[in-house]
């Protein structure tokens, strides 16, 4: 009886023990199956906001489009954003030269395309190595791969320049404000010290102007200069961060250089500013009227005489090659159809010939002397005329002996004989 007992007591608890276990294996599947859940409800609620962040980039990377190229700004967007970038010279090809924008509207154009989520490259596929921008830090790794490593040629100039400004780092506020005391005692070297720690300031400001009519590299040396003006003339104690200070000094630098070496044809300064005012209310009025607005309208705008608006415009016009080519197969150029107003017309040349026969067979005619002496006094044979007095130093007789022999050569070229021959030429 005891062992019954016990052997129904044993079972009951192998029994409860199975059934602790399982129950504990569907709960362990539960919190399995609420964790998943969890997961997966926190990757869609990422993906969501994601997707609203995108979009609201955006939306707000349109607002930020200008009206009048807003269509070929959601057409570069609309085709570009799948590869993620666009090169400098295709926003100048497609928008800038078309609508002739300023500095500023450039500026907000470039802002634009970024923050569509699009980056503006130098060359298709080639991200752009000038995209070091002004606020941001170099890490350990970038500063480690500054230099090109030994025996390798770095033959891209722009690359290797940014490889070299790479190495300095940025400066703090204090450490700006300790330089500009220093600068001001007539410290040389804080004066390099504060330009070198900026030289990226310059470059991700140049950047801006590509394709302006101007190299990068020529770009980034004329900030440069704008940037040692800036160290010249910057005051810590007006409480400005340098960097604020310097963009205005090489902003003018760079845009004074494009006006000033852009164009094939220099124009002044002074000019290319009011080209610029012209063609901004030339835009706006064709914005207001709906066509094309009259030199004489455009005057009225400026308070200028139409007749300057007119200089104006023609100087505004960019030159063109003589050796454009014209045609789809490209085997003739514009060159080839502009008359040439100095050039001999084929029936001229042809006349020319003949009396120039016609001529040395009349001077057969007369004595070696006599010929001779028209020759030089003519100059039938370099088109150098010469006095008497010159061709008598020839001949080594006296000026009035060389102007017998001149007056009778004339007379025998009068005869009918010989004259005949030449008249018909006189027409």
């Amino acid at each position: 009886m005891a062992n019954k007992k016990t052997d129904k007591v044993t079972e009951a608890k192998t029994t409860t023990a199975k059934k602790t276990t399982a129950a504990k294996k569907t709960t362990a599947k539960k919190t399995t199956a609420k964790k998943t859940t969890a997961k997966k409800t926190t990757a869609a609620k990422a993906k969501s906001t994601r997707a609203k962040s995108s979009k609201a980039k955006t939306t707000k990377a349109a607002k930020k489009a200008d009206k009048p190229y807003k269509k070929e700004f959601n057409a570069i967007v609309k085709k570009n954003k799948p590869i993620g970038h666009i090169t400098y010279d295709e926003l100048a090809e497609k928008i800038q030269k078309p609508y002739s924008l300023t500095d500023k509207d450039m500026e907000n154009l470039l802002e634009s395309i970024e923050d569509s989520g699009i980056s503006v490259v130098d060359e298709k596929g080639d991200p752009d190595p000038r995209a070091i921008g002004a606020a941001k830090k170099v890490t350990k790794k970038e500063l480690s791969d500054v230099s090109a490593p030994t025996g390798v040629k770095i033959n891209d100039p722009v690359r290797m320049y940014l490889k070299e400004i790479g190495r300095v780092s940025l400066l703090s506020a204090d450490q700006e404000i300790s330089l500009a005391k220093r600068i001001e005692a007539g410290d040389e070297e804080a004066k390099q010290e504060l330009a070198e720690a900026n030289l990226r300031l310059v470059v991700s400001i140049a950047k801006r102007y590509v394709g302006r009519g101007m190299q990068f590299l020529d770009l980034i040396q004329e900030g440069n200069m704008g940037l040692m003006k800036a160290v010249e003339k910057f005051d810590y104690r007006k409480g400005f961060k340098f960097s604020t200070y310097a963009t205005w000094w090489i902003r003018q630098a760079i845009t004074r250089a494009i006006a000033d070496q852009a164009r094939t044809i220099r124009i002044p300064v002074h000019m290319v500013e009011t080209i610029n005012k012209l063609i901004r209310i030339q835009r706006q009025l064709l914005q207001d009227l709906g066509r094309e607005p009259l030199p004489e309208e455009i005057g009225a705008e400026m308070d200028m005489p139409t007749e300057k608006v007119r200089e104006i415009l023609k100087i505004a016009q960019e030159p063109v090659s003589l050796e454009t080519p014209i045609g789809e197969e490209d085997d003739s150029h514009l060159g080839d159809f502009i008359e040439d107003q100095d050039a001999t017309s084929p029936a001229d040349h042809a006349a020319y010939e003949l009396l120039k026969e016609q001529l040395e067979s009349v001077l057969d005619t007369l004595t070696d002397r006599e010929e001779n002496v028209l020759r030089l006094r003519f100059g039938l044979d370099d088109g150098r005329t010469r006095t008497l007095e010159e061709v008598g130093k020839v001949f080594g007789v006296t000026r009035e002996r060389i102007r017998q022999i001149e007056a009778k050569a004339l007379r025998k070229l009068r005869h009918p004989s010989r004259s005949k021959q030449l008249k018909d030429f006189l027409d």
